[in-house]
């Protein structure tokens, strides 16, 4: 059983409850505090203004809501922002969605009844998942997403897989509920772990590569990185160190200076460690926070207007991550061109094994190039732009959906482009046997050397590159 405190959930925990079924629960004191947060919200709207309890939303914020009215007022704020619209979300997508919208109301800020915690429980653990369109929101509040939510819970909208006895959502649910970014924070989370996973995957690739072309181990050096401490710098000399066996003086390399795509590798990959690690950390937080609008405070013993759907910190770090990770995929590209060089291997042009005129591993160059030209259109900064919607009251927009959403495409594409440069190393070490010693990089080495076909003729790349993307996963464990 994962039990939900909206406190503690960890990145690692959204990826095992997107992809597997687990029983999941809620803390008894999570669940106390939502009591609690539910019966203050409830007393306070009784006394004075709150935002979408006893007003409208948007421009309408300063218009109450009668009394008569008040009853119905939760179900149409619900029925006039479930509209959402493209395709329906993954279903990895949704449950990671519902997990952390989950958390979040666990944490005690919303205000919502607890019932609610208990039937996105419920959901989660019997697999039922809610329809939900992938178009709707704009980095302030995945309203789309969590109103189509809470109409299936509430019993007006078909289940997309499974069933669950209609929960009752009172005026005081609506806004509540769909006051999140558990939507763009659900995709953020497994793309941040999917480029964290191929950057692992990357320091084994160009090690493989480093094998091949003779790399000089000067490059990676411990007094070179003391000199220029950048964190995700010296770890990746670190990492290159370890997967090499560089112990004591390492033998030289075959040049003085290699090219970038060996010699500046910790240079550019530190970057996107270190992007992927401040990014980690803004997950971290948003994931377990009382981010709802308005927020119940049971410290304050009241209830606070503020601007936390806001995501900045989540769109600025996905673009970071992004830019840092389309860097390091061109030297991926870089050394790929180097393999079939053969001033840089002294094996034949294009790693080809045949009469003259073979093409070899000619065709993985376009494959990696095209897959990163899609890593450089979604690395493009979705920060640049903004919204004034709602007549002219909510006058900014962070696009952190767009960011997330872009982030998925930055992990396909730059997966694609590992892979190439992965078939073109093994290759190139079967037709030229290297002295890989005890060393991590020929587990590396012989992992792949199984996977992969041994042909050397020309033949189609397309079931290697299908196999490689998916042992890179693997890799990353070495």
């Amino acid at each position: 059983m994962f039990s939900v405190d909206g406190r503690t959930l960890r990145l690692e925990d959204v990826r095992q409850v997107a992809e597997e079924r687990v029983e999941v629960a809620v803390d008894e004191a999570a669940m106390r505090r939502a009591w609690d947060a539910w019966r203050l919200v409830t007393d306070l709207s009784a006394r004075r203004e709150i935002y979408g309890r006893t007003t409208g939303v948007g421009a309408n914020r300063d218009l109450t809501i009668d009394e008569d009215s008040s009853p119905e007022h939760g179900r149409r704020l619900l029925r006039s922002h479930a509209g959402g619209a493209g395709p329906l979300l993954p279903p990895a997508h949704v449950r990671a969605m519902m997990l952390v919208r989950l958390n979040q109301l666990a944490a005690g800020g919303s205000g919502v009844h607890p019932r609610l915690l208990t039937a996105l429980a419920s959901a989660l653990t019997s697999g039922a998942l809610p329809r939900v369109h992938t178009f709707g929101a704009i980095g302030t509040g995945d309203l789309t997403v969590l109103a189509e939510t809470g109409l299936t819970l509430a019993g007006e909208r078909p289940w997309a897989v499974g069933h669950l006895p209609p929960v009752p959502m009172d005026t005081s649910d609506a806004l509540a509920f769909m006051s999140s970014n558990a939507s763009t924070l659900a995709e953020a989370v497994l793309a941040c772990l999917a480029l964290e996973r191929l950057l692992r995957a990357s320091h084994v690739v160009t090690a493989l590569s480093y094998v091949v072309l003779g790399g000089s181990p000067e490059a990676y050096a411990t007094a070179v990185h003391a000199a220029k401490p950048h964190p995700g710098q010296v770890w990746c000399a670190a990492e290159m160190r370890r997967l090499l066996g560089m112990v004591g003086t390492p033998p030289p390399g075959r040049r003085i200076q290699d090219p970038y795509g060996l010699r500046a590798f910790p240079q550019v990959q530190g970057p996107a460690l270190d992007a992927l690690a401040y990014l980690r950390s803004v997950l971290t937080v948003e994931v377990n926070a009382s981010a709802e609008n308005p927020m119940v405070s049971l410290a304050a013993g009241d209830v606070f207007h503020h601007a936390h759907f806001h995501t900045a910190y989540l769109a600025t770090a996905l673009d970071q991550a992004r830019a840092t990770t389309h860097h390091v995929a061109e030297l991926s590209a870089a050394r790929l061109g180097d393999l079939v060089e053969p001033s840089f291997t002294d094996l034949p042009a294009f790693l080809a094994d045949g009469p003259p005129g073979s093409s070899g591993v000619m065709i993985l160059e376009y494959v990696a190039h095209d897959a990163l030209a899609m890593l450089r259109q979604a690395a493009l900064p979705v920060t640049l732009g903004t919204a004034v919607v709602s007549r002219g009251v909510e006058d900014h927009a962070s696009f952190s959906t767009q960011a997330a959403r872009q982030a998925v495409a930055a992990a396909d594409a730059y997966r694609q482009v590992l892979a190439c440069e992965l078939v073109a190393a093994v290759r190139a070490l079967r037709m030229r046997p290297a002295d890989l010693l005890d060393s991590p990089v020929r587990d590396a080495y012989d992992l792949a050397d199984a996977t992969l076909d041994h042909s050397t003729a020309d033949r189609p790349f397309s079931e290697d590159l299908t196999k490689a993307a998916a042992l890179l996963d693997a890799l990353a464990d070495i």
